[in-house]
């Protein structure tokens, strides 16, 4: 064992540190466990074949209330409340994801099936773990659904948090890259594309209490990589924002905002050579 005086110190720390560490250890293997429940309890596709069954249905039920009060209780003074608001509350995130698989499958010529969004598109599995982390931010449960949206971004490339709102009938596309900021706020029937981010002007603590990401009206569509920025920032309803756009002002109702690309014509033989 090693006796350097220093070592020993630094363990001493850690022992201290963790005796007075109230937050359950492994909050990240609940959170990926509590996830997959919730998907399996809200769709069979996501459930175990053993538990497919309706008796399946109260044994994940029961599994779900389970996790959910050991991974807040040590993070909130009324965890039974919080966890009887929360289950009250499955039904309509049940039935808003499936208006956004919906939108996805109607929206996507590639989509073959209903089926096929809920098991195999990360924007759906992306919108379905936010709806289930924002309903926990909405109770004021600390870091629980935070840990709960970056399993999420792990899993799929999309990153999404817990405090944006967003309407019905959500799809992304692709969905790889796409970052949606803590305020920002989305309306209903808007669809969206792989790199795409909505957001802040500024980083700053200062800014901590205040919308610093952008609002998007009703049935907007963002093509790849625009990125739009700002708290003050309003997408109007109905309008189009190009690929590679930067937007950082607001722009009216049915607006069509595009980069233009410039095309020039080369004089000769300027040197450059292409070898494949």
């Amino acid at each position: 064992m090693a006796s350097d005086a220093g070592w020993q110190e630094f363990l001493r720390a850690r022992k201290a540190e963790r005796q007075a560490c109230d937050a359950p250890r492994p909050l990240r293997a609940m959170a990926e466990e509590f996830a997959n429940r919730a998907l399996a309890l809200m769709f069979p596709q996501f459930a175990h074949p053993s538990r497919l069954g309706a008796e399946g249905v109260d044994n994940e039920a029961a599994h779900l209330e389970a996790l959910l009060r050991a991974a807040i209780t040590p993070l909130v003074p009324n965890a039974d409340a919080v966890v009887a608001a929360f289950l009250a509350r499955m039904t309509a995130v049940h039935d808003a994801l499936v208006l956004d698989a919906n939108a996805i499958t109607s929206g996507d010529p590639a989509a073959g099936s209903l089926e096929e969004v809920i098991i195999a598109y990360p924007g759906f599995l992306a919108t379905a773990v936010h709806r289930v982390a924002h309903e926990l931010y909405l109770l004021e449960v600390p870091l629980f659904p935070r840990v709960l949206s970056e399993w999420s971004h792990r899993e799929t490339g999309i990153d999404i948090h817990p405090g944006a709102r967003i309407g019905a009938g959500f799809a992304i596309d692709h969905g790889t890259g796409v970052v949606i900021g803590e305020t920002s706020e989305i309306g209903d029937r808007v669809r969206i594309y792989q790199g795409v981010t909505l957001g802040a002007l500024a980083v700053s603590k200062k800014l901590a209490n205040r919308k610093r990401h952008p609002t998007i009206g009703n049935e907007v569509v963002i093509y790849a990589n625009a990125t739009i920025l700002g708290g003050t920032t309003v997408v109007g309803a109905g309008s189009v924002i190009g690929g590679n756009v930067w937007l950082t002002q607001s722009v009216p109702p049915r607006s069509v905002v595009q980069f233009s690309s410039r095309v020039e014509q080369r004089d000769g033989d300027d040197g450059l050579e292409f070898h494949i």
